[in-house]
């Protein structure tokens, strides 16, 4: 993935890494990293970069977050019990399918040095596979359909972001890999929430939309759909005319299950070169579900415990999604001058002492849920950031691919965490207090998993400490 002379074509003790057979390394200090040997870009490039994640945030935002997920376990295609399990189980296959995939594939990027190549076509699919939502129908026949497209292009959104976050140490150096890792998610943020309004306020919240789209047989939101897949197609072309691959030695084929050995073979030699990177991985994997469950459950605690309006839900996740972005490039310059895991334990801690907050002020109305909900919002987007960054700075030079697909991978083991903590939560709290509604009580165990992952954290020496091998 980086330009390399001859002599990184040499074997594995001469690049610093460990040779599996020999079981030898040299001084880690030698181990060149991927970001070690970038030249930074322009500002230009580095924009470019980041319309990456413009572009591609509406599937996360507005397909599978406000939109097309609701769309899909509406009255439309069936009792809300039975679309809102059958859209948990597509989740899940998806899911497992990304920790299965995602290291291997990323793996074959670093081999083959076709990182952007994948990344372009990845990028093509996805967005061909948000406009052929444009197909699924208001009607239950349609559910199953509506399901393999939206759990396949979960798939490919993970991978391509797999080899998207390979592609830093194109923009990056180590001296503002925080502050170019915040301004793309900020980015993404941003993105994402005026794909969301565009959609919203141009074809599904009025009775007649542009080009006379109406609400009959979910046409509104199947045309928003199709604008999604343009959206996606449109505003990455900036970063495939920036982002190029960079010539490496040529690899032999492996196959699949020689790139599995490959990778348990990559695992355990961080095990013995880097424990503290492995523990990094670990501890990302418990906040980063723990930030995951914060933007999941927001919505549905503003509704059901503060008493907004659908409209009023809209409005604050607008508001919430500006305010992440804005904060999350604006910790990217603070992240380069303390470091990563500093910024990753003040996001958490505040995220823990306003989970609590609004545990404990959960009655005082929708003005408490403002103030507090948007203060969440601030320090989610900063710890995503920073933990990205944080690897990026670990990674050895061709390493980029696997590694990024490794932290996809442990995301995903740990993914049903969040869900299941705000559950049982809300169950605890019934049994505690007798009320109908303790729905606020969910909020503990968002807190618990973030208080867990940033008690991990605590364990994980600063990057610079690291010798990945």
């Amino acid at each position: 993935m980086t330009t390399r002379d001859d002599s990184t074509a040499a074997g594995p003790h001469e690049r610093g890494q460990l040779d599996p057979d020999a079981g030898e390394s040299l001084d880690p200090d030698e181990v060149p990293t991927a970001l070690g040997s970038s030249g930074g870009a322009s500002k230009t490039t580095v924009t470019a970069w980041a319309l990456w994640d413009w572009g591609a945030q509406p599937w996360n935002t507005v397909i599978t977050t406000f939109v097309f997920a609701v769309y899909l376990t509406s009255d439309s295609f069936g009792s809300t019990n039975y679309t809102s399990q059958m859209l948990a189980l597509a989740t899940a296959l998806a899911g497992f399918f990304v920790a299965v995939l995602a290291p291997v594939l990323g793996q074959n990027s670093d081999r083959s040095g076709r990182t952007v190549r994948n990344l372009r076509w990845q990028t093509w699919v996805l967005a061909a596979l948000a406009a052929s939502l444009f197909f699924v129908k208001a009607d239950p026949a349609y559910l199953v359909l509506g399901l393999v497209l939206l759990g396949v292009g979960s798939v490919v959104s993970e991978i391509a972001g797999v080899n998207y976050n390979a592609t830093i140490e194109q923009v990056a150096t180590p001296k503002n890999i925080g502050r170019v890792s915040g301004y793309g998610w900020g980015f993404g943020y941003l993105g994402g929430i005026v794909a969301l309004l565009v959609m919203y306020f141009l074809f599904i919240e009025p009775e007649v939309g542009l080009f006379g789209v109406t609400g009959e047989d979910g046409m509104d939101i199947r045309v928003s759909m199709l604008m999604c897949g343009i959206w996606i197609a449109l505003f990455t072309i900036p970063a495939f005319l920036k982002l190029k691959d960079r010539p490496v030695p040529r690899a032999p084929r492996v196959g699949i299950v020689d790139s599995y050995r490959l990778l348990f073979g990559t695992v355990r030699r961080l095990w013995k070169t880097s424990r503290h990177t492995v523990w990094f991985l670990l501890a990302s994997a418990l906040f980063r579900d723990g930030l995951a469950g914060v933007f999941a459950f927001g919505a549905v605690l503003a509704a059901g415990t503060f008493g907004m309006s659908a409209g009023e839900v809209i409005i604050f996740g607008a508001a919430a999604n500006i305010v992440a972005g804005v904060a999350t490039i604006l910790f990217g310059l603070l992240d380069d001058r303390i470091g990563p895991k500093k910024v990753i334990m003040i996001s958490l801690v505040a995220l823990v002492v306003l989970g609590l907050l609004i545990f404990f002020l959960h009655d005082g109305g929708k003005s408490v849920f403002w103030v507090l909900g948007l203060g969440l919002t601030v320090f989610v987007g900063p710890a995503q950031a920073a933990s990205r960054s944080f690897l990026a700075r670990l990674i050895p030079e061709g390493k980029s691919g696997e590694i990024f697909g490794l932290y996809a991978t442990t995301g995903r083991v740990v993914s049903f965490l969040s869900p299941a903590a705000f559950g049982v939560g809300i169950w605890l709290g019934a049994r505690v207090t007798g009320e109908e509604n303790t729905q606020y009580w969910g909020i503990l165990g968002i807190v618990l998993i973030l208080a867990a992952g940033a008690l991990a954290m605590m364990r994980v020496k600063e990057h610079t400490d690291h010798r990945v091998g």
